[in-house]
C-alpha cells in the first residue's frame, strides 16, 4: 500500500525516539514524506506501510496501524 499511513507508536516518548523513527524510514523510504506526532505519539509515513511498519520495529518501536 502506497497511500499515508498512520503508526500509533506508544513507546516513542521522546525527541531521540523521534529521530531514531524518522532515520529507520528514511532508510528504507527513502525520499518519502514521514511526519511526526511526538505528543500524540503518532507517525504519518507515505509510502509502502509494510515496509515502514518492519522499519519501526527493526528501530526498536512497536507500531500499531491506524489508517
Amino acid at each position: 500500500m502506497n497511500g499515508q499511513t498512520i503508526f500509533r507508536i506508544e513507546d516513542m516518548t521522546c525527541g531521540h525516539c523521534e529521530k531514531t523513527v524518522v532515520k529507520a524510514l528514511a532508510e528504507v523510504l527513502p525520499g518519502s514524506a514521514v511526519t511526526i506526532d511526538l505528543a500524540a505519539r503518532k507517525a504519518f509515513v507515505h509510502g509502502d506501510a509494510v515496509l515502514a511498519e518492519q522499519a519501526i520495529r527493526e528501530a526498536g518501536y512497536t507500531p500499531v496501524r491506524e489508517g
